[in-house]
């Protein structure tokens, strides 16, 4: 079709998509930026690992909860002004998070700073999924969606690399005062490149909101602060299963009410009888939990056990990193022609062999070669399942649906994140205690920013390398479902209008 005498070529959808990449990598990288601070944090404010782990859980938590309302304001009041929102929230924020312990906030104040950051970054992350399925066609929206997941996987482990050598070189502050300048920059970006979007009027859900983050926080709550309870009374009448409890019939509710809502639910329901939808949401959650959940116990060892700086131990993972980065291209032409099944699920599976790899290698006396490899081997594996996973659950999705269905696929994604972060802190906390029992689940060893073996007694130094090891395990079996999940993806329909011929087992 020639277009008409005279009138402009259509715009190319890619200058807007960088733009917003500058500012979607920031608000990844804050989500695991903090790990490699973890021993750190804990001595600038005495505190332990657990309430370090808040630092991190607060911000996933304010990221998760807002994310299924924040893709639906995104459809009313077009992409672009809720993003610049977003940004301006989160890099306010930042200002906040650094100056905490010049004002004498302590770790209560940084960890209520870093929530208006999650707020902040639940505003932006679905408009960039909105942008993406709303100005790509179909068949080259599988490139847009890689670089997007390349983002997505790149900023999660390179954050700990760029947190090393800021905390090395100009202290635990800069970790946050680097978005400064780039929220800066990807504000003016965005808004001279991201266009302005058709909108959609949408009725807001109060009560689904009010549920959902009432449910989550219960759990998270409940399952994080558990082994500082020792599972039982939390005050008077309240019982950490009671509040877990809770928090899941909350949930069930939140669900029930989506069914019986017959104006415009949260979550419409509708969106998952697409099986590659549903199947993907299902991939992005164990994806979510198990980045999130290797990060702290690697970190930790190097750390105190073989007592590696901050940037020396990010640069073990610096492998990982950049192989997603330069094989994210690939990766995204694969995923416009190669059937996600393959791709996801070669993927997932190659990301438990790194880990379990990484794992046989956090003893105190390995050598640091065996870390390096099993980081390649997750560089090699991210690629296949960051990108291919966004670009299946976006594809089918109709248009006036795209900021529903990028709102529910990142608070899947974010609600993993959350999870493992819970979850890994009680798992370390257990392992410590089984090893350590003289220390328990404070160990006086888990506060030494710098420890290293030399410094350990060599059974502390043991325990501690079996600890972190074994909480390995966890994310292990977590990816292993994504795998599970992988094998049952459809044909994707741009693939089935090539192959009109594709047998029943090839869909």
């Amino acid at each position: 079709m020639t277009r008409p005498r005279g009138a402009a070529p259509p715009r190319s959808p890619w200058p807007a998509l960088w733009a917003l990449v500058i500012g979607f990598f920031m608000i990844l990288v804050d989500s695991t930026i903090v790990s490699v601070a973890t021993p750190t944090l804990m001595a600038e404010f005495e505190t332990d690992v657990n309430g370090v782990l808040w630092v991190t859980s607060a911000y996933l938590l304010a990221y998760a909860v807002p994310l299924l309302i924040t893709g639906r304001l995104g459809d009313r009041f077009g992409p672009r002004p809720v993003y610049l929102t977003g940004l301006a929230v989160f890099t306010l924020a930042s200002l906040w998070c650094g100056l905490s312990g010049e004002l004498g906030l302590g770790l209560g104040g940084l960890i209520a700073a870093r929530i208006v950051q999650g707020l902040g970054a639940s505003m932006m992350t679905p408009q960039t999924m909105t942008v993406i399925t709303r100005t790509f066609p179909a068949e080259r929206r599988g490139t847009a969606m890689a670089l997007w997941g390349a983002t997505a996987g790149v900023a999660t482990l390179a954050g700990p690399l760029l947190g090393g050598v800021l905390i090395d070189a100009l202290g635990w502050e800069w970790i946050f005062f680097v978005n400064l300048p780039i929220g800066l920059i990807g504000w003016v970006l965005a808004w001279r490149l991201v266009p302005r979007l058709e909108t959609h009027s949408h009725a807001m859900d109060l009560l689904g909101v009010l549920l959902s983050a009432a449910g989550l926080f219960a759990v998270v709550f409940g399952i994080q602060e558990g082994q500082a309870y020792d599972w039982g009374t939390i005050w008077r009448w309240v019982s950490v299963p009671l509040l877990i409890g809770v928090g899941v019939l909350l949930m069930v509710i939140f669900v029930a009410w989506q069914a019986l809502n017959t104006r415009e639910p949260l979550v419409p329901l509708s969106l998952f009888r697409d099986r590659n939808f549903s199947l993907a949401n299902l991939g992005i959650t164990t994806m979510g939990f198990t980045i999130t959940a290797m990060i702290f116990p690697f970190y930790i060892w190097a750390q105190s056990v073989r007592g590696l700086s901050p940037t020396q131990a990010a640069l073990v993972m610096a492998p990982s990193s950049i192989l997603s980065f330069l094989l994210a291209r690939q990766a995204g032409l694969l995923t416009d022609r190669v059937h996600p099944r393959v791709l996801v699920g070669s993927g997932t599976a190659l990301l438990a062999v790194g880990l379990w790899l990484l794992s046989l290698g956090m003893t105190p006396t390995a050598p640091l070669w065996q870390a390096l490899a099993a980081a390649a081997v997750l560089g090699i594996a991210n690629p296949l399942i960051w990108g291919p996973l966004s670009t299946t659950a976006t594809r089918n999705l109709p248009m006036a649906g795209a900021g529903a269905g990028a709102g529910i696929y990142n608070t899947t994604r974010q609600l993993g994140a959350v999870l493992g972060s819970s979850a890994i802190a009680v798992l370390m906390q257990t392992r410590i205690a089984a090893h350590l029992p003289a220390g328990g689940p404070g160990a006086g060893a888990m506060s030494m920013p710098g420890g290293g073996s030399a410094g350990l007694p060599p059974d502390v130094a043991e325990g501690i390398s079996r600890a972190m090891a074994q909480s390995l395990y966890l994310p292990i079996g977590v990816i292993l479902l994504g795998t599970l999940a992988a094998l049952f993806f459809e044909r994707p329909r741009h693939l089935s209008h090539r192959e009109p011929t594709a047998t029943p087992a090839q869909r």
